[in-house]
């Protein structure tokens, strides 16, 4: 199912045939640029099956003048495949397996590849889309580090080429004024599927404004959501009766400022 996803996928990109490279990359030149340390190396020589380079966007291959500033330059956006499969347990030759760590694993691809990557991450249990964006290390000249974590977000298995989120990705409707900015739109169409998952309906942002406060409305979903999930584990264990009042009390408040953000999404 993955595989197919992945196909639709690629096809709604519609990338330009200009762009399209198509070639396998060998997984020890990831290992080679990304897994410093040895279980990362495990992570990558027990998972992956195959990495595909789709295309290499480029003024010269799609039209859209490069960006540099002093902090970023970007040159041109890679866009990935990679197929990967459950690994054994540990010390088990046998049948069982555990997952595959995909916020690890696509933080790894980003960090092994100089330029913005656009990955689409096939595992057994779904298919990934992920982007980071990237500019110069501070202590080191010439290398280059993420901005933030990846933002990365798992596609339901049943999304059709019809979703909105879908036909949005294309890449004739990104805005294309450079790379930088044609690389933020669609790092603001995973946000808006993000969003959908709170939601329940998928709207793209109108604005670069509107999508950065989105952006900021889903950050505080979730620094929220973690904290509830924490003060109720202790109200579970409280034993004091003041306490619980106290935890309860806490709870409500923050459960009330989560529906506040969630009308922002």
């Amino acid at each position: 199912m993955s595989n197919t996803l992945t196909e639709m996928l690629i096809a709604a990109l519609a990338l330009p045939a200009t762009c399209r490279v198509d070639q396998r990359v060998p997984k020890k030149m990831l290992v080679e640029n990304a897994a410093s340390a040895k279980a990362d190396r495990r992570l990558i020589n027990d998972v992956v099956e195959e990495i595909q380079w789709l295309a290499a966007l480029k003024p010269n291959t799609v039209g859209v003048a490069e960006y540099r500033d002093d902090e970023c330059e970007y040159l041109e956006v890679a866009v990935l495949s990679i197929t990967a499969r459950h690994a054994p347990m540990d010390g088990d030759a046998g049948s069982k397996k555990r997952p595959v760590d995909i916020t690890r694993m696509a933080e790894l691809v980003h960090r092994a590849v100089p330029y913005p990557v656009l990955l689409l991450l096939a595992a057994p249990h779904g298919l990934f889309l992920s982007l980071a964006h990237k500019r110069w290390a501070q202590n080191e000249a010439g290398k280059v580090v993420l901005t933030d974590e990846p933002t990365t977000v798992g596609l339901a298995l049943d999304l059709t080429p019809e979703h909105p989120f879908v036909q949005a990705l294309a890449f004739a409707r990104q805005p294309q004024a450079n790379l930088l900015i044609l690389y933020q739109g669609w790092m603001d169409c995973v946000t808006a599927l993000q969003a959908a998952q709170y939601t329940g309906n998928f709207t793209e942002s109108h604005s670069p404004a509107e999508a950065s406060a989105r952006r900021e409305a889903l950050r505080t979903c979730r620094r929220l959501e973690k904290e509830i999930a924490r003060l109720r584990a202790l109200a579970v264990r409280e034993k004091q009766i003041a306490k619980q009042v106290e935890l309860n009390l806490a709870l409500k408040h923050i459960n009330a400022e989560l529906i506040l953000a969630r009308e922002q999404l």
